[in-house]
């Protein structure tokens, strides 16, 4: 039996994850129900998600409606149990949603002209950290536990320089391993000295302040990582999800672009290609977080 924790939260059908979820009505009829992770302050992804489901609504001709879930389980979750037709989610989450429920890959992100990022360890530059060996014994924050730019891949760096055997072991290298939630969590924690690293997206330090921008640097940068994916559960409509992509599509336009701001702000959406996302079902198979 797999005893991997990541793992093992993925699967669980939580109660309390689900009493957290801000919840939806269960998705119907021509109604699109689009589950968001707070990779930012959430705060302000409620006023994103206002301004791109009133926009969708209006593209696709069908009433579309965005809530927060806690972390990438609970989306997945709220995909399996109908509460969300479409969700936003890291490629880790994909691969798992995927193999756990037939999740399918609609579209991918570019950001600054690619479809694919790296992860890497941020520090404050008068921390006095400039190598992974520096971290023994130090605090660390992580975005989520089912992260590939916020846990998985950074952490993997640690691996490579032979610091740690793999996640299994990685809390007896630091003094401390949170999981701050999302990006800006892990970075603002960093930042504000609460922990000496983060690990996060190589985009992570744009979500800080441009004076506590000044202040961080990164010792760290992972492999490629594909972007961020959007997919839908199994099962959905596919006259529906058609008109979803179009309308999404329709971001491209340079009419259109400024409206990107409230989806994490990608360069835009181009069509997900399965395979790119081979390299991370091998990395989570390795890691044994699925089969």
């Amino acid at each position: 039996m797999n005893t991997n924790p990541t793992r093992r939260r993925f699967l669980a059908l939580s109660a309390a994850a689900t009493a957290l979820l801000a919840l939806p009505v269960r998705a119907q009829g021509d109604i699109l129900r689009l589950a968001f992770i707070p990779q930012e302050n959430p705060q302000k992804l409620l006023g994103d998600i206002g301004e791109i489901t009133g926009w969708l609504s209006r593209a696709t001709g069908v009433t579309v409606k965005g809530f927060v879930t806690i972390d990438h389980a609970a989306a997945v979750e709220a995909l399996r149990n109908g509460d969300a037709d479409i969700s936003f989610m890291g490629a880790l989450p994909f691969a798992l949603a995927e193999a756990e429920i037939g999740a399918v890959p609609l579209l991918s992100e570019v950001y600054r002209g690619a479809p694919n990022y790296t992860g890497r360890i941020f520090v404050r530059r008068d921390s006095g950290i400039k190598t992974l060996a520096d971290l023994r014994g130090r605090d660390i924050a992580f975005a989520d536990p089912i992260s590939e730019s916020g846990y998985l891949y950074p952490l993997a760096e640690f691996e490579k320089a032979g610091l740690i055997d793999g996640p299994g072991n990685a809390r007896a290298f630091f003094g401390r391993m949170f999981f701050a939630g999302g990006y800006q969590q892990a970075m603002q924690a960093m930042a504000e000295g609460l922990v000496d690293a983060a690990g996060a997206s190589q985009y992570a330090d744009l979500l800080l302040s441009p004076a506590q921008q000044a202040e961080v640097t990164w010792i760290a940068e992972s492999d490629t990582i594909p972007s961020h994916v959007v997919i839908a559960r199994p099962g959905l409509d596919p006259a529906l999800q058609a008109r979803f992509v179009a309308a999404m599509l329709r971001l491209n336009e340079q009419e259109n672009r400024h409206r990107l701001q409230y989806l994490y702000g990608p360069d835009g959406y181009v069509a997900a290609d399965p395979a790119a996302y081979d390299g991370v079902r091998a990395m989570a198979r390795r890691y044994g977080l699925m089969k």
